[in-house]
């Protein structure tokens, strides 16, 4: 019975003490978060875990007034995605284990890196003994009193500023600082250079500098020269030069140019103490207008003008009665003046018998041959402006139409192929516009593209068609393919047969033009006699040809 007893309170034991172990754990639990120090770029989105060490932990969370998102969970951690953090604000997380509620902050810092630095010079042109304003500010850069502010002349600073301090703080992002401009200030330039440092909050140090400003001293005392032709044609692209000497600075300087009441677009250049402007431009109307420039430096400003004569002269017209006539059909072709020039120009037109009077048009009839397709007529018009004579000219190209035709010489009837060899169907159509050849062979169209290796039965009569938007024409044509024995034999007999003639000619040539006085009855006697031997030698390789031919038709 006492063992009994013994072994229940030792249960109960076994079973009590773990509750009370969990019990002093839940107890002691600790919340933690991560990162455990946030700065956030501003607009940016932060991730956010909280934890805690409670075994089985109850309802748990974060609170703020940002947007959050839970991304992710486990046991004993949440995650949260904070979207669009604009200003700084203090996370809580928090967490209950057995009716207990603990909970941990997270200050959240948002940032903004100086991106833009303004610097303002006022004025930007001054002269000598006069002040001037430096101002830099900075429109977003966020926190304030992690900013500093430095003025910079060329790599000499001249002022600091900071916003350490809370009342500051609340102040803008900008500095100010009046300077009293000396001639040796010509040609500096002036900058302002931003820090945000976020060292102390864990953060890195960002930089940010304005553009760099110039200030000036100025000379301005020569009026400027317009540089232009005296005579623009109307409708075509001119070029005007203002130019102005003895200025400085030089390259500051800005040009406005005018044709009448219309500004051009300019291009500055200088050099030295000179400055120019380039300006490309088209006269409208016929007559003389008004070239004006305008150059201004700092506060000076100065003008010139000039007047220029605008002629009209558009090219000639040239005109084909039918661009794209049949072949035999009667063609005009008219070269006029145009209606915009004045006074009415000389016209030339090529292959015209005569000249016309002035403001008279030249005209050429004449009739289509296949041989005029391509030809180019032009017509040539003279004007005289202001004591100079002006040219233009008009081209326009003729294009013959014509139906198809299968010449001999380009498609002829018979055609001979060597056996073995490989062969194309030698055959190419004339006619305007191109026409499309179709050849057939026993009733089947034959590629003409694809080189055939000639056999026997490819000898036959092929039919060939060329067609265009005119008509059509066929040829038949025979092919006859030969052993490669009988194919050596004719191709030698006409390689000697071409060697003769060749020979024929060359000697009749050098008699001919032989530097020696020779009699001309014994020449003309000495050239028949030549001929007969040659026509002998002729005969006797022809019938030498013709023999071998035989006997290899008779061995076949």
């Amino acid at each position: 019975m006492k063992m009994l007893l013994f072994v229940v309170w030792a249960l109960l034991a076994l079973i009590l003490c773990p509750v009370h172990i969990s019990g002093v754990a839940e107890e002691s639990f600790e919340v933690s978060v991560w990162p455990n120090q946030a700065l956030v770029e501003f607009g940016q989105s932060l991730v956010v875990n909280c934890s805690t060490t409670c075994p089985d932990p109850g309802p748990s969370g974060i609170e703020t007034f940002l947007k959050k998102t839970q991304v992710g969970k486990g046991p004993q951690w949440k995650e949260f995605l904070l979207e669009d953090v604009t200003e700084n604000s203090i996370l809580q997380c928090f967490f209950s284990c057995s009716g207990i509620q603990k909970d941990t902050s997270l200050g959240i810092t948002v940032y903004q890196p100086p991106e833009q630095v303004i610097l303002e010079l006022q004025p930007a042109w001054v002269a000598v003994d006069e002040a001037f304003t430096v101002k830099c500010h900075v429109p977003s850069v966020a926190p304030l009193e992690s900013l500093t502010l430095a003025l910079l002349q060329g790599n000499q600073e001249l002022h600091r500023k900071n916003f350490m301090s809370l009342a500051v703080a609340s102040q803008r992002a900008e500095v100010i600082i009046s300077v009293r401009a000396q001639r040796e200030n010509d040609r500096c330039n002036f900058s302002c250079r931003a820090e945000l440092d976020l060292s102390l909050q864990g953060g890195s140090l960002f930089q940010g500098s304005s553009p760099i400003k110039i200030l000036r001293i100025f000379e301005f005392s020569q009026t400027p020269h317009i540089w232009v032709s005296s005579l623009l044609e109307v409708g075509m692209a001119e070029t005007v030069s203002c130019e102005v000497a003895r200025v400085f600075p030089a390259k500051e300087v800005i040009f406005h140019m005018f044709l009448e009441d219309q500004e051009l677009s300019s291009f500055l250049s200088w050099e030295g103490d000179t400055a120019w402007a380039n300006a490309t431009f088209r006269a409208m109307e016929a007559g003389d207008q008004e070239l004006s420039c305008l150059a201004s430096l700092g506060p000076m400003e100065q003008k010139t003008r000039k007047l220029v004569h605008s002629y009209s002269f558009p090219p000639p017209i040239l005109e084909l009665k039918e661009s794209y006539p049949l072949a035999g059909t009667d063609i005009n072709v008219t070269c006029s003046g145009h209606v915009l020039t004045s006074p009415s120009p000389t016209l030339r037109l090529q292959g015209a018998p005569d000249l016309p009077a002035p403001g008279e048009s030249a005209w050429l009839l004449l009739t289509a041959r296949e041989e005029d397709d391509g030809r180019n007529f032009s017509c040539e018009a003279s004007l005289e402006v202001q004591g100079q004579w002006l040219m233009k000219t008009t081209v326009i190209q003729l294009h013959v139409l014509y139906k198809p035709r299968l010449e001999e010489s380009s498609c002829p009837g018979k055609q001979t192929w060597l056996e073995g060899m490989e062969h194309t169907l030698a055959c190419v159509p004339k006619g305007n516009p191109a026409p499309a050849l179709v050849c057939t062979w026993n009733g089947v169209v034959f590629d003409l593209e694809v080189p055939q290796n000639a056999t026997q039965n490819h000898t036959g009569t092929y039919c060939c068609t060329a067609t265009n938007q005119l008509g059509s024409v066929s040829k038949d044509i025979a092919v006859i393919v030969q052993g490669l024995d009988e194919g050596i034999s004719s191709a030698l007999f006409v390689v000697i047969t071409v060697a003769l003639g060749v020979g024929v000619i060359t000697i009749a040539l050098y008699l001919s033009y032989r530097p020696c006085k020779v009699d001309r009855g014994k020449l003309l006697y000495r050239q028949k006699e030549e001929d007969k031997e040659e026509e002998s030698q002729f005969a006797v390789e022809e019938e030498k040809s013709t023999t071998h031919i035989i006997d290899s038709y008779l061995i076949e």
